[in-house]
């Protein structure tokens, strides 16, 4: 190459580096950013534990030591956990207790409040989706349902069912705006228990998810429970 010919060559070069760096620069511009996974966080009872993975000193049912109560002893194995993963969502707060009431009454008349899914509420983190999955023990441990109480909440109120179901359902609504929240009723319960939970849910506009068919070892969902809990849920959240 003679050294005369040697500006129109670099000048060539450069322009062809500048339109190369022009189009990667439009292809990257054109590609969608990935869409971020829902978070879900869980507010449960028993059925939504496993030790380990439920704050430090909540109760647990679930766990990988062999019991003869369930055949359940891999978190893989949870409702939660397969629909975190069949469902493509990140798992953000899961605050179960096993035990544990919507109402301030627990068994033999016992004061809950300290683990009262309203105690518990605000510890879900910043989630997308909150999945509330309670009431079993308010209806095993017999607790009256009580009036129809909104925006009134003293404490006293708040040992009756149907008050402190209206109260944990305004305070999510409130504590986590922009949030889908759901409610899901277990198979089984009293009348009362679902009658009241539904009319709660329809006031506050909160979906619920009642299920059926739950196969259960010790009145707690088996392995084929946990699927079935975790098809019926994501039937109606994936959509």
């Amino acid at each position: 190459m003679s050294i005369s010919r040697f500006p129109t060559f670099a000048a060539a070069l450069l322009v062809a580096v500048v339109s190369l760096f022009h189009v990667q620069s439009l292809s990257a511009a054109t590609v969608a950013p990935q869409k971020a996974k829902p978070v879900v966080s869980i507010l449960g009872d028993s059925y939504s534990t496993f030790d380990g993975y439920v704050p430090f000193g909540n109760a647990v049912w679930y766990e990988t030591r062999p019991s003869k109560k369930t055949d359940v002893f891999d978190v893989k194995e949870t409702w939660w956990w397969q629909l975190i993963s069949r469902g493509g969502y990140i798992l953000g707060v899961n605050d179960s207790y096993s035990g544990a009431t919507i109402s301030y009454t627990g068994y033999s008349g016992a004061d809950y409040s300290d683990r009262s899914f309203i105690t518990r509420l605000p510890r879900l983190g910043s989630p997308d989706i909150i999945l509330i999955f309670g009431a079993t023990n308010d209806s095993w441990a017999g607790v009256k349902v009580g009036e129809y109480a909104y925006g009134k909440f003293s404490g006293a109120l708040l040992y009756d069912f149907r008050p402190a179901m209206a109260r944990l359902l305004e305070e999510a609504i409130n504590r986590y705006p922009g949030t889908e929240i759901y409610f899901i009723i277990n198979d089984g319960l009293r009348d009362d228990i679902v009658e009241s939970i539904t009319e709660v849910c329809r006031h506050y506009s909160v979906p619920f998810i009642q299920l059926h068919d739950i196969d259960k070892m010790s009145n707690h969902p088996s392995k084929a429970g946990m699927k079935a809990i975790a098809d019926q849920v994501l039937e109606v959240i994936g959509k």
